[in-house]
């Protein structure tokens, strides 16, 4: 998220108090304007990462951010398991916009209704059901999340999260 400061001229602002605007101002005695990634450039290195592999993910970057401070989780770890488990969402059942392997097994296919929705439910489950559980690490959530890994899984999801660093 960008946020877009603009300082104003004298006769709105003789102090150089600083106003943030969802659209220009109709004066047009604006002194300076500063702009603030609000996530720190998080989104955008995201961003470019996906882009650099194609992923239909890519216009959910701002998405991946959001939902991993929201819960309280390393971004990457979204993006790498994604990565782990499908190409970044080249290879995922039909129309189910599954990136991250989540509830896929014997048959079944948990679906989402989109790559929001599914970024979302995945955060908040590794969340609730891996982070409460003392689970964070990829070799930690690698016991629950796939159990029969011999590790790869894990080295793998790693690898990813040293190349977003």
């Amino acid at each position: 998220m960008v946020l877009i400061i603009y300082t104003q001229g004298s006769h709105l602002s003789t102090s150089g108090q600083k106003v943030a605007y969802a659209a220009l101002p109709t004066t047009q005695n604006i002194f300076s304007a500063t702009i603030i990634e609000l996530d720190g450039g998080s989104s955008e290195k995201i961003r470019q990462f996906l882009a650099r592999y194609n992923s239909p993910l890519e216009p959910y970057a701002v998405d991946i951010v959001n939902a991993a401070d929201e819960y309280g989780l390393d971004h990457r770890l979204i993006v790498a398991i994604a990565m782990q488990e499908s190409g970044l969402c080249k290879t995922i059942p039909v129309d189910s916009y599954n990136c991250w392997g989540f509830g896929i097994y014997t048959g079944h296919v948990t679906r989402f209704t989109d790559y929001k929705d599914g970024i979302y439910t995945v955060t908040k489950a590794l969340a609730i059901r891996y982070k409460k559980n003392g689970l964070v690490t990829p070799e930690q959530i690698m016991t629950m999340y796939t159990p029969d890994s011999n590790g790869s899984w894990a080295t793998g999801v790693n690898h990813i999260m040293n190349r977003l660093q």
